[in-house]
């Protein structure tokens, strides 16, 4: 946790959000889920290309097939970036229309792990859920206004999810078919210090979390140990995610959303791209297997 986070790409987005690096174009994605915008950084050259969601957006992740899945407010859809479409395959929550999709993960299998929430962000109505061969199944863990990470351990017998509101992170066990264990507490956090965000392990097995309102990102140790913090200039830090050829630079989304005319004035930098060097190397990422 060697450098300062410096902002590589002027976005100014609402709500930043899901990077990824995305390995066969060494490039990164993220979304500005509030804008309905899909971006890709290419840290060689600079230069950033942009889509449009039909709607809100909360990640895109590669697909084995050299597409996307991205996760929209009311569904899963496989994204083609090669012409702009999105392909709506699969609506789990189709009797929820106040909720949305908001953070995912993939494990060594292909499985996506991802979350929903309240989009009014009151309601004890978010979920999480895999696609597995192309069938969505709910992992049984007890609902939530706003999941959010969710990150695999290195060994991928792990997986951490996260309570936004309720300001808590859970270690679950994940057994070979992907479903879900028993939930423990693996971290709390105190209310001055923001509320947990996305999270991403390292190839320590190192879980770093954003901190929204925290002004940070941190690293907690395999048992819940902080263990080093990244401050930011700005406050609203949504997720970290590994990249580069050696995966040894970190970058991390932030958010404008919230933020009044004089806190927007004190952060100019709110809602860009950054990057800075992690003194440590992140996990490769898989391809969604969309079935």
């Amino acid at each position: 946790m060697t450098g300062e986070p410096h902002s590589v790409l002027d976005v100014q987005a609402t709500l930043g959000e899901g990077p990824v690096w995305v390995k066969r174009e060494q490039a990164l994605y993220f979304v500005d889920i509030k804008n309905h915008r899909v971006h890709r950084f290419d840290p060689q050259s600079g230069e950033q290309r942009s889509w449009t969601a039909p709607c809100q957006v909360g990640w895109v992740l590669p697909a084995e097939d050299g597409t996307f899945l991205a996760g929209l407010q009311h569904g899963l859809a496989r994204f083609d970036p090669a012409n702009g479409m999105f392909a709506v395959i699969a609506t789990p929550e189709a009797s929820m229309p106040g909720n949305r999709l908001n953070d995912a993960t993939v494990d060594a299998d292909g499985r996506v792990h991802f979350g929903s929430m309240d989009d009014g962000e009151e309601a004890t109505t978010g979920r999480l859920y895999r696609l597995d061969g192309g069938a969505v199944q709910d992992s049984g863990l007890d609902p939530v206004c706003i999941t959010n990470g969710p990150a695999i351990s290195p060994d991928g017998r792990t997986l951490y999810h996260t309570d936004t509101l309720g300001r808590v992170i859970h270690a679950v066990p994940l057994n070979e078919d992907g479903s879900c264990g028993e939930p423990r507490v693996f971290a709390t956090v105190d209310a001055a210090d923001g509320w947990p965000d996305g999270s991403v392990c390292d190839a320590e097995g190192h879980v770093w979390i954003g901190l929204w309102g925290g002004w940070r990102a941190r690293r907690y140790a395999p048992d819940g140990r902080i263990v080093g913090e990244v401050r930011f200039p700005c406050a609203n830090i949504t997720k970290i995610a590994f990249g580069g050829a050696d995966l040894r630079t970190a970058y991390a989304t932030t958010a404008r959303k919230g933020l009044d005319a004089a806190e927007l004035e004190a952060q100019p930098l709110a809602g860009n791209l950054f990057a800075f060097d992690a003194g440590v190397a992140g996990l490769p990422g898989h391809l969604a297997r969309l079935g």
